[in-house]
């Protein structure tokens, strides 16, 4: 192996640290040679008996870093050195130094915590910090200090805080640097073009960047959609150029093509996504063009999907492309964004910890033991609102107790290797006899392109199935694998002609939905989320679908994976989450009672319900009348209990006892009408004999007059305590009527009840203004009684006449 890398110089310092130390940190920019110098290095090693798993983040690196690494010593990929990915796998008992994605990773330390025949992991690229990564670190860590204390740590990166992950790997982890290949590097500013399609300007940058430059073009997008359009264009401009995608859709002889040099002599031009960021060595490339752009994965919690996520590539991502151009040479990167734009760009991606769907990592978890996930050694924990997210959604597909604890079936979701939800629908199409078509469901919402484009994954599978292409036929064994896999897990199933998208519901169960408009643009689904759907798509016109992928905003995520259903099917197979149940509506002045038969928000038939639940139709009517009490409760015997410091009858003290005084008036009602005498008896039962007399005593409800005629109080009003009162019926009465210390205020009304005037000084209206009264009162109502001194008079409400005539 070529001694010529940088990474070399440093490769005695972290062998001689790895002889006294469990873990170390090597940062090393890129192109020192880590990837594939430093496992190889380790072999020779007195403590390194075993074998060196290195993790890649990506199976194309994973692929490539073993191809490169088993070609510098001469020998085929599965000898030395071997590589495991999902799709494809290359070892053999010989195998020193295997390279595995860390999803991969992950998987062989929960079926075997203690490692067996592996004396060292190398975590590389650690610094895009993704779930698994994260996940497997700690678990390492984890078994490192309990299981299998020989085990070596190497955390490996360009653009990482080695301080930090030193502290995780512990106090004496040393933190090692190697320098880079440093070959000049330019930077070419071609600012953005926002009335530009990103395809369109990306086309005319590569096509600038071809004539004012030689050596290979590496340009970066930030999707397949991008990347086929992009290519399209360049076949009309660049005719002698070799144009080739990669990203992870792309074979595994096209990814080979496009990370080395041209067979031909070609130059190249190659258009990737993020993949090509980290780990790779594009052979020829000088010249790299950056659109700006990534694409990320981002968990749904609403829509308990994961969608992709289009934003600002970080500065740390272009800092990793642009590197790419200098990896052999000298060479040139331009960037289609403004140089005074670039420090308002994120520092570094998110961690998938803090964006990602944390179920795989709760069941991974659940089945490690982990109690409490806090306790392990992460960078970042696990955010606790996204946890106990998680952990719902394991619990609905049965995967968790209620105490959290994994279950049997958890253990053979937690045997698949996939998550939580796809392995769901393999289990129960395995339970049905159905688990290769339930696999391949699972596959293609995992696997872009599988099967071509569209909404219809029945469409996209038939495809599938038709396809002959080393692509197609790699991504059936993977699934038939899984198939074989779950079908160990549960007895032998009778076979069931169910449909394809019953399966996709095991997993996904709040995704059925049903259609809401004739068009077939809106839906609802199961779990109370509104989609959107193309209406020239061919599932429009289907009443039910199983949404398998969604991408867009919460409140219209635009369906982009579903298989069709009919009622009839959502009847047979899914009639166990079919539920009755009574529903209790309130129409603004009553409860009106439904029976509806339902799947979560979606209701399938409703009815009026005969016979409601009688204590919940008290309970609604208790809760509406005290929204609005104060139309419940007389206001004249709240006042009066307020006036007299009666507190039992004061509102918070009612709203307490609501189930003495007003649940007993609510029972066989439906709405709100109560009589009054009624209301008024329940509120006096609330109170003791001394509150009683005391109300009694200190607020009474009447005056009665010196012509022995009752008159209400008024304790409400501003001016209260109060009470309307005929002048004539006072005549006599020559003191001023208190309530306790309290004046009362006296309305005086003609014989006709019109207002005369109020007063709280009787006396001194009698020798005031009542002169005046008098006179205009005579004039009004001749036939009535209008003496001078009225505090002489006999009260009567009698005329004139008739008074005089029975003094006579």
């Amino acid at each position: 192996m070529s001694a010529s890398l940088p990474i070399h110089a440093v490769l005695p310092d972290l062998l001689a640290a790895l002889r006294h130390a469990p873990g170390a940190v090597l940062i090393a920019p890129p192109g020192a040679g880590k990837t594939t110098a430093v496992a190889p290095a380790l072999l020779g090693e007195p403590w390194c008996t075993g074998q060196v798993i290195v993790t890649s983040p990506r199976r194309v690196a994973a692929r490539a870093a073993a191809e490169r690494m088993a070609e510098l010593l001469g020998e085929q990929p599965g000898e030395t050195i071997g590589y495991a990915t999902r799709m494809d796998t290359r070892q053999s008992a010989l195998t020193r130094v295997l390279v595995v994605t860390e999803a991969i990773l992950v998987n062989r330390l929960l079926e075997d915590p203690e490692l067996t025949g592996v004396s060292a992991i190398l975590f590389d690229e650690a610094h895009e910090r993704h779930l698994d990564g994260d996940l497997g670190l700690a678990l390492a860590l984890e078994s490192q200090a309990v299981l299998c204390e020989d085990l070596r740590l190497v955390v490996m990166s360009a653009t990482i805080d080695g301080a930090r992950f030193a502290g995780l790997l512990g106090e004496n982890a040393p933190v090692i640097e190697s320098a880079g290949k440093a070959f000049p590097l330019e930077i070419r500013w071609l600012g953005s073009a926002p009335q530009k399609r990103i395809e369109d300007a990306m086309t005319d940058a590569i096509v600038a960047a071809w004539r004012g430059s030689d050596g290979d073009v590496l340009a970066f997008l930030p999707g397949v959609g991008e990347i086929e359009r992009t290519r399209e264009r360049l076949a009309e401009r660049l005719r002698d150029a070799a144009v080739l995608p990669l990203h992870g859709q792309v074979e595994p002889a096209g990814q080979r093509a496009a990370i080395r040099r041209d067979p031909h002599g070609r130059r190249r031009v190659v258009l990737a996504t993020s993949i090509a960021e980290t780990s790779l060595t594009l052979d020829g490339v000088s010249v790299v063009v950056d659109s700006g752009l990534a694409r990320r994965a981002e968990f749904d919690k609403a829509a308990g999907t994961t969608h992709l996520v289009t934003g600002r590539a970080s500065q740390a991502a272009a800092a990793q492309r642009a590197g790419r151009a200098a990896r052999q040479g000298p060479g040139v990167a331009y960037r289609l964004w403004e140089e005074a734009a670039h420090p308002g760009r994120p520092p570094f991606d998110p961690p998938e910890m803090l964006t990602a769907d944390l179920a795989p990592l709760v069941l991974a978890l659940a089945q490690w033991g982990a109690g409490d996930p806090a306790a392990l050694p992460w960078l970042d924990p696990p955010p606790p609102a996204a946890l106990a997210a998680a952990r719902g959604r394991l619990a609905a597909l049965g995967a968790l107790d209620a105490d959290g604890r994994i279950t049997g079936r958890g253990r053979k979701l937690a045997a698949l290797p996939l998550d939580p939800a796809h392995a769901a629908m393999i289990l129960a199409g395995a339970e049905r006899g159905a688990a290769v078509e339930a696999a391949r469901i699972a596959l293609l919402l995992q696997e872009r392109g599988l099967g071509g484009r569209g909404e219809d994954l029945g469409a996209r599978l038939q495809r599938w199935s038709a396809d002959r292409s080393p692509r197609a036929e790699a991504s059936r064994r993977l699934a038939a694998g899984w198939a074989r896999k779950a079908q160990d897990l549960v007895s032998a199933g009778r076979r069931e002609e169910a449909p394809a998208a019953v399966h996709l519901l095991a997993g996904l169960p709040d995704n059925l939905a049903r259609r809401r408009d004739g068009s077939g643009e809106h839906w609802l689904s199961a779990g109370g989320r509104g989609y959107l759907l193309d209406p020239a798509s061919p599932l429009a016109r289907a009443e039910w679908l199983a949404i398998g992928d969604a991408q867009g905003a919460a409140k219209g995520a635009r369906i982009t994976a579903a298989l069709a259903l009919e009622t009839a099917e959502v009847e047979r197979w899914l009639g166990e989450r079919i539920e009755k149940r009574s529903v209790l509506n309130w129409t603004g002045d009553r409860v009106e009672a439904r029976l509806e038969r339902r799947i979560g928000a979606i209701t399938l038939a409703a009815g009026p319900d005969p016979a409601p639940d009688a204590g919940a139709v008290v309970d609604l009517l208790v809760e509406k009348a005290l929204d609005n009490l104060s139309n419940i409760v007389p206001r004249d015997l709240v006042a009066r209990a307020r006036f007299a410091g009666v507190g039992a009858l004061d509102e918070a003290a009612l709203r307490a006892a609501a189930d003495l005084w007003l649940r007993p008036l609510l029972g066989g009602r439906r709405d709100l009408d109560l009589p009054r005498g009624k209301v008024v008896d329940s509120l006096l039962g609330l109170l003791d004999w001394n509150a009683r007399s005391a109300l009694d005593r200190l607020a009474p409800r009447e005056f009665v007059s010196p012509a022995g005629t009752a008159h209400p109080i008024d304790y409400a009003a501003d001016d209260a305590p109060s009470v309307e009162v005929r002048v004539q019926a006072l005549f006599g009465l020559d003191s001023q009527p208190m309530i306790g210390s309290t004046p009362l205020l006296l309305k005086l009304t003609s014989p006709a009840g019109r207002p005369i005037q109020s007063t709280r000084d009787l006396p001194g209206f009698w020798r005031g203004s009542w002169a005046e009264v008098k006179k205009d009162m005579k004039g009004r109502y001749p036939k009535h009684r209008w003496p001078d001194a009225p505090w002489t008079e006999k009260p009567s409400l009698k005329t004139k006449n008739t008074f005089q005539r029975s003094e006579g």
